[in-house]
């Protein structure tokens, strides 16, 4: 155990246990974030009266707001340190979170929106510090796994989010449906609304609390400098030196499309739950918390099988293991389109356990050997991110369709864009093997 330990969190003899531990506990609170904001999709949409469309540009504002920053983060922290970066992550994570109680003031969707924004902007910077430090604390040779391990807190603090969202958000929203809603006057309505508002935003203030303290305990705290060294800053030519990289430049495409699969599996599980919880004869309101529940067990299921394909990668090279999974992923989506009911929910829980290693693997391989240019690495792995923008409102216009091919719930058809995008992931993987056995 020791001799592991000191492989994974030891760099020239020194310990890094406490800065890993610190910079791992980040991890969790940007899954907190990710995981209480997709039932929010639902939530908004039955508040303000909107259909799935407009209330998935919760996602657009979310994921938006990492695609807009990573590259201005890559160069905040090559130019400062990757402490500076958590730093100024936490902040605007912070400055986000607490918006959301003049947002609820203000009455208006577009407020939300842009605290949305301002919050994964902070997301952004601490996804690309938090991430490459974690790669430079320790052995290259173990950076795969270093980064999985730390990436396992990460669904920790994504099960906090969803349990939050169905016990203190979702449970407690008044339980009228969007179509009853609609036929409230104004002032019924905005009563309403102002009611759902304040229960909406309760956890985000907590959230932003405990993100100032955390802030504070980094601030004090004296963290390492690795990869710090060089602060000079040749935009172009490192740009340049990443688009030629092939691995890179797949693995950018590979992280783009996981990532929006990821946010479509586990927002549209509310949706894809409700349909078949209703069929059976629930109330809505009871159907989208059982929903959650099941996004919950699927969460449970992601974080075990990302401990389990950390231990796996001790034998298998992380990129036939991510091929692997790629298929089970495969085979699964199958299932949640063709199956109408249950089964159907069974087999979106199995796929969450197919996506653990996904975004940390593809991470560390299109990373492994850019040295100091991973700064500006992770910020392209970072922008990758804005799959989670720009997919699931694809998905959502197709589940607004109702039905088609007849009667065949459009719920289920819309799980075909995450099947293609396992593909994506799977071909990715399979080409860094090859490649590997050609060199």
């Amino acid at each position: 155990m020791e001799k592991q330990q000191s492989s994974l969190i030891t760099k020239d003899g020194v310990s890094l246990l406490l800065p890993f531990i610190l910079v791992t506990f980040c991890f969790a609170l940007w899954g907190f974030a990710n995981d209480i904001t997709n039932p929010m999709v639902k939530a908004f949409s039955k508040i303000f009266r909107m259909n799935v469309t407009d209330g998935s540009l919760v996602q657009v504002a979310f994921y938006g707001g990492y695609f807009a920053m990573a590259f201005p983060a890559a160069i905040f922290i090559r130019k400062y340190s990757y402490k500076a970066g958590v730093l100024m992550g936490l902040g605007l994570y912070a400055a986000g979170a607490l918006l959301f109680f003049p947002s609820k003031s203000i009455g208006l969707y577009g407020c939300f929106l842009v605290a949305y924004f301002i919050m994964t902007c902070g997301l952004s910077f601490l996804e690309t510090s938090c991430n490459p430090y974690i790669l430079t604390m320790g052995s290259k040779d173990t950076a795969a796994r270093r980064l999985n391990l730390a990436q396992c807190f990460n669904p920790c603090g994504s099960i906090i989010g969803m349990y939050v969202a169905m016990n203190y958000i979702q449970a407690k929203l008044n339980p009228l449906n969007s179509s009853e809603r609609a036929m409230l006057d104004d002032s019924e309505f905005e009563a309403l609304k102002n009611a759902d508002l304040d229960i909406l935003i309760s956890p985000y203030l907590a959230i932003g609390a405990v993100i100032i303290v955390m802030f504070l305990i980094i601030l004090f705290t004296k963290m390492p400098k690795n990869g710090d060294q060089n602060h000079d800053i040749h935009i172009m030519t490192t740009l340049k030196k990443l688009v030629s990289m092939k691995r890179y430049r797949e693995g950018v495409i590979a992280q783009f499309f996981y990532v929006g699969a990821q946010i479509m599996c586990w927002t549209f599980i509310i949706q894809y739950g409700t349909r078949v919880f209703m069929a059976e004869g629930m109330e809505e309101q009871a159907a989208e918390v059982l929903s959650q529940q099941f996004n919950i067990y699927a969460m449970i299921f992601f974080i075990c099988s990302r401990f389990i394909a950390t231990f796996l990668m001790k034998w298998l090279k992380p990129a036939v293991l991510l091929s692997i999974f790629g298929i089970l992923a495969m085979i699964f989506t199958v299932g949640v389109i063709v199956f109408q009911n249950r089964m159907g929910i069974y087999c979106l829980v199995c796929v969450s356990g197919c996506m653990s290693l996904m975004f940390p693997t593809i991470y560390a391989i299109a990373l492994k050997g850019l040295g100091d240019e991973a700064k500006f690495g992770a910020a392209g792995l970072i922008m990758a991110i804005l799959g989670g923008s720009v997919l699931p409102p694809l998905q959502a216009m197709i589940i607004d369709k109702g039905t088609v091919f007849g009667d065949f719930p459009a719920t289920n058809v819309s799980f075909i864009l995450p099947f293609v995008c396992f593909l994506i992931v799977t071909v990715y993987g399979y080409r860094v093997h090859l490649s590997k056995n050609k060199d």
